[in-house]
């Protein structure tokens, strides 16, 4: 079955950076867009970030545009966020999975936290 593990979230500073990352199985990884998307306490879930299936192309949300960057890597079945200059909107439980979210794949993983405040 499909399986999303992310990792890498933390507390970090406002202008801080992390790297998340994402470990993908149960499906064929290359054959889908990936995206990374994040929900805040209150907030619904929204996708900031998308990269086709050879990593070709990559798309923003405009609030994250010249901050994030996502990559990923089909050998290894791994998507990543680079996310740079991080302000506390940025605070959020992030997730990775397909983009747009197909009916086979509308089982999240549990998401990593991530705290940006000083």
């Amino acid at each position: 079955q499909v399986q999303l593990v992310e990792s890498g979230g933390n507390l970090v500073q406002p202008g801080g950076s992390l790297r998340l990352s994402c470990a993908a199985s149960g499906f064929t990884f290359s054959s889908y867009v990936m995206g990374w998307y994040r929900q805040a306490l209150g907030k619904e879930r929204e996708l900031v970030a998308t990269v086709t299936q050879a990593g070709g192309r990559t798309n923003y949300v405009e609030s994250v545009k010249g901050r994030f960057s996502i990559s990923r890597d089909n050998v290894k079945k791994a998507v990543y966020l680079q996310m740079n200059s991080l302000k506390p909107e940025d605070t959020a439980v992030y997730y990775c999975n397909v983009a747009p979210i197909q009916a086979a794949f509308s089982s999240w993983g549990q998401g990593t936290q991530v705290t940006v405040s000083s």
